[in-house]
């Protein structure tokens, strides 16, 4: 017997799928994945020759909930330090969709463009949740295709004053400034909201409500002092176990929560060295993200400075490709193909 499925792009992704769309969706995500109806493991990576290369297996079941459909399916993602190089994304992947009553593949999806905007998708449904009400002022620590899609995401959650930008690299980082104060500018930032790169780090930091680090740094990049009361930080780099992106004595003067307790425990260098370290314990992650959703505490006082620590959940790219997918059959996009 043949089996059908449906081939998507990432521009037929894009397509059928916006950035409001996938805040909303994430928070859905998260709160299932918080009550126990979604099933997946905690990431399988394994390292690729170089050592800045890996690939790595994120499957899930999620299961039926009320109006909303079950749905099965893996993202096989790789990072390729080295693709820089070449010219390439040094993330890449593809997503497959399985029917949840038969196992038969239905779909297969481009997996690089869900995995940039589901990341920043989440970081805006962490910020809703955590950052004080009236925060404007944004820091973005990295000037890639992480930096781009969070400015977007945050711009629809919050009234943006003013943002400022510091990567390693000058040229790159005034190239995403022009970027975002042009014709790429997210539609949903005032045209009057300045944008501006600066020349250290801490020079973006100081001041800030919001900061995102978005950084390929194993090292961190942010120093606990620069943090002022009150602020919110983002931190979606250092994603193994040997890295991490924020001063550990930050993590530890922090409220910290998390996409997922069991994958922060074991993924995250900024949870599992400041642990190692005597720092703190398991019991410094204070919630998930869904937890919050179900009514778990989170910001205590306007003085707080909470952390959001982002690793990617095999349930959000799953659900986000399932959404397109299911958007992509209504409207006839995508190539249908036979195995």
């Amino acid at each position: 017997m043949a089996i059908r499925f449906r081939l998507l792009t990432e521009a037929d992704v894009k397509a059928v799928v916006t950035m409001d769309d996938l805040i909303e969706t994430m928070a859905s995500a998260l709160q299932r994945f918080s009550t126990g109806r979604v099933t997946q493991p905690v990431r399988t990576v394994i390292p690729v020759e170089a050592n800045d290369s890996f690939f790595g297996t994120m499957p899930a079941l999620v299961r039926a909930d009320g109006n909303r459909a079950a749905a099965l399916g893996a993202k096989l993602v790789t990072l390729f330090g080295s693709n820089s190089a070449r010219g390439m994304p040094t993330h890449l992947a593809t997503i497959v969709l399985l029917d949840p009553v038969t196992g038969a593949l239905i779909a297969l999806l481009d997996g690089r463009y869900i995995t940039e905007a589901r990341t920043a998708a989440v970081s805006a449904v962490s910020s809703r949740l955590l950052a004080r009400k009236n925060a404007g002022t944004l820091a973005i620590i990295g000037s890639g295709v992480q930096a781009r899609s969070h400015l977007d995401a945050l711009s629809r959650v919050h009234q943006l004053r003013y943002i400022s930008v510091w990567s390693p690299n000058k040229q790159r980082r005034d190239q995403f400034v022009s970027e975002m104060t042009s014709v790429q500018r997210p539609e949903t930032l005032p045209d009057r909201c300045p944008c501006k790169a600066v020349d250290h780090a801490g020079e973006a930091i100081v001041g800030a409500d919001l900061i995102v680090l978005a950084t390929s740094s194993p090292e961190p990049v942010i120093e606990s002092g620069w943090v002022k009361p009150g602020a919110h930080v983002i931190s979606v780099g250092a994603c193994r176990p040997n890295q991490r992106e924020m001063d550990p004595a930050l993590t530890a003067r922090s409220r910290l929560f998390v996409d997922s307790r069991a994958a922060a425990l074991s993924e995250s260098g900024d949870v599992v060295m400041g642990m190692a370290e005597g720092r703190f314990d398991a019991s410094h992650v204070i919630a998930e993200l869904g937890e919050l959703m179900n009514g778990s505490a989170g910001r205590g006082s306007a003085t707080d400075i909470t952390i959001f620590k982002s690793l990617g959940l095999a349930v959000e790219d799953v659900t986000a490709a399932d959404l397109a997918y299911r958007r992509a059959v209504k409207r006839g996009i995508g190539q249908e193909l036979t195995l």
